[in-house]
């Protein structure tokens, strides 16, 4: 969801500068800065971008310097007329002869000097809003650009995934005949060889080897890596969809570590956990 877009209006006497940034967010949270000429303008940027972003922490700047006089502060005579003769008839009724010092004073008081602000034209705006459009496709596309190379890498971690599954299933068959014998062993240890009754033994050691089964937790896996190719190939948004999947995905494999009690598979699983993560970093920048 990151990314970065720029544009340039130019227009008799002023130049404008439209910046528009994304990071990472769940939702849409869009920061808006404008100048006092714009401000009117707000709720109709805030619905271009909505319409065009889907999620993301955006921030979006309008900026523009001025050739002209437009903002410069102008005298207000009428405030500045009463306040003088305000003035006057004070120093009078005070005795004090002061007419050529007052003005001084008088420019200092609230109001004397007034700045007249023009309203946007709606030239000058048409201008800016195409602006603002380009600025917002520029970000698009930076963000494409980086969901490709998202999409490969996530492709990738999934592929990793499955062939680390696939090599969980070859050590599966020393494994029930490791643990037979590990369980044999401590048991023969434990009260000897004549006490154990191996048709008991026999019974006891088929319902814990099903206890330890992982058989459903590899097809679940194995479906739930496929369901995420699929829709890591169909159109956004889709980053919230993958990133459940991704949990489904962390449960059958945290199970598969649960039930392993076998050193080969463990490594396996944490392998298959640090490809997991990785997807799941990758889907927190997925539309």
């Amino acid at each position: 969801m990151t990314g970065f877009g720029k544009s340039i209006a130019e227009i008799p006497q002023k130049k404008i500068s439209i910046e528009i940034k994304s990071l990472n967010s769940k939702s849409l949270d869009l920061n808006l800065r404008l100048p006092w000429l714009y401000k009117e303008k707000e709720s109709e940027i805030r619905n271009m971008v909505s319409q065009k972003l889907d999620r993301g922490k955006i921030d979006l700047a309008i900026n523009f310097d001025s050739l002209d006089t437009e903002i410069i502060p102008v005298i207000n005579k009428n405030v500045v007329k009463n306040y003088f003769t305000q003035m006057k008839e004070i120093s009078a009724e005070l005795g004090l002869n002061s007419d050529e010092q007052l003005l001084p004073i008088i420019m200092r008081l609230p109001d004397a000097l007034k700045t007249e602000k023009p309203e946007l034209a709606e030239d000058e705006w048409a201008i800016v809003k195409e602006k603002t459009g380009e600025a917002i496709g520029q970000l698009n596309d930076y963000r494409s650009e980086e969901g490709k190379s998202i999409e490969t890498d996530l492709i990738r971690c999934i592929g990793k995934i499955l062939v680390y599954l696939t090599e969980v299933e070859q050590h599966e068959g020393e494994r029930i005949k490791r643990i037979r014998e590990k369980i044999h062993a401590s048991l023969i240890e434990n009260v000897g060889k004549e006490n154990v009754d191996m048709n008991r033994f026999e019974q006891e050691i088929i319902f814990y080897i099903e206890k330890l089964d992982i058989n459903e937790e590899k097809v679940r896996l194995k479906k739930n890596c496929e369901y995420f190719l699929e829709k890591v190939a169909s159109l956004p948004p889709n980053g919230k969809i993958l990133n459940f999947i991704a949990q489904e995905i962390g449960r059958e494999i945290n199970t598969i570590g649960s039930k392993a009690n076998d050193s080969s598979i463990q490594k396996l699983v944490v392998s298959m956990k640090d490809e997991l993560e990785k997807i799941k970093e990758q889907t927190m920048n997925a539309l």
